[in-house]
């Protein structure tokens, strides 16, 4: 292809008055952008994932001078030409207001500055940055290409203060040829980049405002005669053979071979004439597929007249994507992309991504099941592909462009239905497939995200497979797949989903975002994925999103934490809508992941009448590398285990063993199966829980309950206190006002804060809209307690209390009516509670429990229900009933904004003690398992903080033991709790035993822990 200009900013012409915008670049040229390095001169291949030296690479990331303009007018013209002195120095790649220049500011969809396209605030943030580049001799003929990975949002590039050319589209690569300005010995480089442009309204996505060259530049010299462009197709024939079919252009009318290897083994060559397809075929073929990655060493060899050698190297995977029947068939078998939808995101650096963490985030998803990611909403480090070829993830390979801003103006396709915007448009999709067609892992090209639907899409759709026929099209606002090849819905429910499955299109769907996973969630991912596997013609789904966007910030005092809108003086500003992830700024698996990544699990164990049955829900490979333990658990204590070794069983295939687990005398006997990976795995070691699965097999009553200590308990009135002493160092104290409990056991006080009935608790950004819609306009939160009656009488030598209340908020007549009666006696107390709703008020409540403090030494948890990790009525696939153990530090999840977190369901007791091992127990009494959670700091202050660091331990243990609980659902944007997981505002019924716990006086009771 000729070396030519392609401008992505659209044909309206300049931005307001600054004419230097969209300058006359006649004799300055763009290369295409291809996602490839060269080497040549030498018969060693310059590696592309190694970034291997050589002659033809000079690397230009590293120290910069830079400095920062208020506005573009005000850059002086001898920067561009000479090195300042003075300037600070800054580490390219970086976005600088991420590194303390000018202002961050985050907005969801709404543009930054007055909507008047194509003009941009004449205030324009403009950094300038200039380096010293040394070169040697080149040969004569040689071509010299300055490359950038990535420049927001628009950039002008000068070389000894000779205007080299410019460029837009943020994240897509751009290619200048410098021959003729490039000297040998000193060079000066220098880029001017304006923070706004006309092609910013192109680039409206859900993240930071942030500009800069954010990732690698680097310099290629290229022989006389050299490889142009190349394109590679794959096809599966009959059986194992495959059919490959290239087509390369050159210029310096070289000769070509093209080679392929497997390992150091030559599968095939072969002559290539350029512009002419040539097609080789590989018997014993290995197709590439996420499961088992396999690429060929693919060489394209350009020898030149005048001798020299270009030595191309590219990874070559066997990929063939086509639809048939309504389904995406990879290679010939369908497959289901179990995904994400990632944002580049380093908390200190913002988009300035280095590629170890662009490994660890593909890391993470290999270790949590995940097969599938879209690149929301634009291109990658063109490295991000060869690592999603390398270790097998799918790939939605999204462009740069989204205009949702318009949104706000009541016209979200006004850009997108004009056509003095298209060429724009079809250049930022061109761009994108011209640098990464070749890549196995896209499965699918994406033409942009939220920018309406217009005359502008069909002609990104044409170019796009003009370019590349051999992939589908997706662009989910195209809702009626008018042009798409893969129809999409986004935050579809449950029900929606399954009616779609019901009714399928003609089309393969997916979901492209679904799940949203802000803050604690999101919840009923199980209730989604059984949809997704009933019905074939739903091919893929993506949880939105990866990551956190949420940036380190520093405390007065020294302590970190981490910022989002609102935070950096930023108007206007969507606060927290960009912590949405589930993995946390710093790359640690949230709850969320680890629930979804059982949800996916890829091995699903059953089991049934004394049959353990293990199916096969991957696609492509069989289980030989899979085992699963199975463990037997007596009331939570695991007593017995064994290995299955399902063997080769293949996709969809199950394979079935008769398990005869030891029952339980009492008690309760679960069958937990533990499946692992024994595959060793650049991204995992071997013996890899890749899910659990957990069957309760009998529960048989149990064993009669141990005596009860000898002896009544002691009762008398002080005043308006009653006082009950038990003959085992517990003393009960009861305000006859209040109907309040204090419990001295063993010399101190056991609830410095008594329990009491509530239904709040604190707010999850998922519980955002039901808090705006339903509790906060009934001051659900401000509840109030007034006291009606208390009595109390002696029975069976204990005390029972009898506390009548009414629970309300202000202002309404709204109310909760409720009976709590307390039995005091000398093994514990037992809480009985009932209550009976006044008022029209019945939807949902975040939950009904009890809330008390213990002493602040009680800080070590066990408990015996669903564990070992947070969870809720809607999100508990990754739990299993077990006995476990933890501290209040360890259990409260570090959510960058905090909210309600630490859940454990369906627990049968729990207990808080201290370093000695004295404390606080709780059973479940006859209204079955419970739900708990204990914080280290109060409701209140959860509630009222902004970040982490506005939270203080306190002097006291904050504790839960909650009747039921609010599933999550997603509905800061997504999907409210389904009906199943609701609390609603009903009567209800609950008793909980407690018992104080001491080494000095130990004793047992059925149901507590020993």
């Amino acid at each position: 292809m000729p070396l030519r200009f392609t401008d992505s900013s659209s044909s309206a012409g300049a931005s307001g008055a600054h004419d230097w915008e969209n300058p006359a670049l006649t004799g300055r040229h763009r290369l295409p952008a291809r996602a490839y390095f060269f080497g040549y001169d030498s018969a060693e291949l310059a590696q592309t994932m190694d970034r291997q030296r050589s002659r033809g690479f000079v690397d230009l990331t590293g120290e910069w001078r830079f400095r920062l303009f208020d506005h573009p007018a005000r850059v002086p013209a001898k920067v561009l030409a000479s090195p300042a002195d003075g300037w600070d120095g800054v580490r390219v790649p970086h976005l600088w207001q991420a590194d303390g220049y000018g202002r961050l500011q985050y907005t969801d969809e709404g543009y930054p500055f007055p909507v008047d396209p194509p003009r941009v605030p004449a205030d324009n943030p403009t950094g300038v940055y200039q380096r010293t580049v040394v070169l040697p001799e080149a040969p004569p003929g040689e071509r010299i290409v300055l490359r950038f990975d990535g420049v927001e949002s628009y950039a002008e590039v000068y070389w000894d203060g000779a205007f080299v050319g410019m460029t837009k589209g943020s994240r897509l690569s751009a290619e200048f040829d410098v021959t003729d300005v490039a000297h040998a010995g000193v060079n000066h480089l220098v880029v001017k980049v304006l923070q706004y442009s006309d092609g910013t309204y192109l680039e409206d996505q859900d993240m930071w405002w942030a500009s800069g060259i954010f990732r690698d530049c680097y310099l290629l010299t290229r022989p006389t005669t050299h490889l142009a462009d190349f394109q590679v197709r794959t096809y599966r024939l009959v059986g194992d053979r495959a059919e490959v079919v290239l087509s390369v252009s050159t210029a310096g009318g070289p000769e070509v071979t093209w080679e392929v290897y497997d390992g150091e083994r030559l599968v095939a060559s072969r002559p290539v004439t350029p512009g002419i397809d040539a097609t080789l075929y590989v018997e014993d073929a290995r197709f590439w597929n996420p499961e088992e990655p396999f690429l060929y060493d693919m060489r394209l060899v350009v020898r030149g007249p005048d001798g020299t050698v270009e030595h191309v190297p590219h990874r070559l995977g066997l990929a063939e994507v086509t639809i048939s029947g309504g389904r995406l068939l990879l290679n010939g078998t369908p497959f289901m992309m179990h995904g994400v939808n990632r944002h580049d995101h380093d908390d200190r650096r913002g988009r300035a991504v280095g590629l170890a963490r662009v490994e660890r985030d593909l890391h993470l998803m290999k270790q949590h099941n995940i097969n599938a990611v879209r690149t929301a909403h634009y291109p990658n480090d063109p490295r991000f592909y060869e690592l999603c070829d390398r270790i097998g993830l799918l790939v939605v390979a999204e462009t740069d462009l989204e205009t949702h801003g318009f949104a706000n103006v009541g016209d979200l396709s006004r850009l997108t239905d004009d056509e003095a915007w298209q060429t724009a448009y079809v250049d930022r999709i061109e761009r994108h497939v011209l640098a990464q067609r070749n890549h196995a892992s896209i499965v699918m090209w994406s033409l942009g995200n939220e920018s309406g639907y217009g005359r502008n899409i069909p002609a990104m759709y044409r170019r796009c497979t003009e370019l590349d026929p051999s992939r589908p099209v997706h662009y989910e606002e195209d809702r009626d797949a008018e042009v798409v090849d893969v129809i999409s819905t986004m935050y579809s429910r449950v029900s929606q989903m399954n009616d779609l499955g019901e009714h399928p299109h003609p089309k393969p769907r997916i979901i492209c975002e679904y799940g949203h996973a802000m803050g604690n969630g999101p919840g009923g991912l199980a209730e989604y994925q059984q949809v997704f596997e009933t019905w074939d013609s739903i091919q893929g789904h993506f949880v939105w999103e990866w990551c956190d966007h949420g940036l380190i910030a520093t405390t007065a005092d020294g302590r970190e934490y981490h910022s989002y809108g609102g935070d950096h003086g930023d108007a206007p500003h969507n606060g927290s809508f960009c912590i949405d992830g589930l993995v946390f700024p710093w790359q640690e698996p949230s709850p969320g992941l680890i629930e979804y990544k059982q949800v996916i699990c890829p091995v699903r164990v059953d089991y049934t009448d004394g049959v353990c049955t293990v199916t096969n829900r991957r696609w492509f490979t069989d289980l030989g590398d899979v085992v699963v333990v199975l463990e037997t658990l007596h009331d939570g204590r695991v007593v017995g285990s064994r290995t299955l070794t399902p063997g080769p069983v293949p996709p969809g295939g199950s394979w079935s063993e008769p398990v005869h687990p030891d029952i339980a005398a009492y008690g309760e006997t679960h069958l937990t199966a533990r499946v692992l990976s024994t595959a060793a795995h650049e991204w995992a070691e071997p013996m890899r829980e890749l899910g659990r699965y957990q069957v309760l097999v009998a529960d048989r009553p149990r064993r009669p309950a141990a005596t009860a200590p000898a002896g009544a308990v002691i009762a008398r009135t002080e005043g308006t206190s009653l006082l009950v002493t038990a003959p085992a160092s517990d003393h009960f104290t009861v305000d006859l006002l209040t109907g309040d409990l204090s419990w001295r056991s063993h010399g101190r006080e056991l609830l410095p804060e008594p329990p009491r009935v509530g239904f709040w608790k604190p707010l999850v950004d998922n519980h955002q809209q039901e808090h705006d819609e339903l509790w906060a306009p009934r001051f659900l939160s401000l509840m109030q307690t007034s006291v009606r009656e208390v009595s109390w009488r002696e029975q069976n030598g204990a005390v029972v209390v009898e506390v009548l209340a009414r629970i309300a908020p202000p202002t309404l007549d709204i109310a909760m009516q409720a009976a709590l009666t307390w039995t005091l006696a000398s093994d514990g107390v037992r809480l009985a509670v009932t209550g009976e709703p006044v008022g029209d008020y019945r939807d949902i409540v975040p939950r009904i429990g009890l809330s008390f403090a213990v002493p602040g030494d009680l800080r070590r948890v066990d408990w015996y229900g669903l564990g070992p990790g947070e969870n809720y009525p809607d999100s508990r696939a990754a739990a299993t009933v077990g006995r476990w153990h933890s501290t209040v530090d360890e259990m409260f999840t570090p959510y960058v904004v905090p909210q309600d977190c630490a859940n454990r369901g369906d627990v049968r007791w729990m207990a808080l003690t201290d370093p000695h091992g004295d404390g606080l127990a709780v059973r479940a009494a006859d209204s079955g398992p419970f739900a708990f959670s204990a914080w280290p700091c109060s409701a209140e202050a959860i509630d009222a903080a902004r970040h982490r660091t506005d939270l203080a331990a306190e002097d006291r243990v904050t504790v839960n033991i909650n009747h039921r609980v609010l599933g999550l659902g997603s509905n800061s944007w997504g999907s409210e709790v389904l009906d199943r997981y609701r609390v609603r505002f009903e009567p209800f019924r609950f008793a909980f035993d407690l018992r104080s716990l001491s080494t000095t006086a130990p004793h047992h009771t059925e149901g507590f822990p020993s």
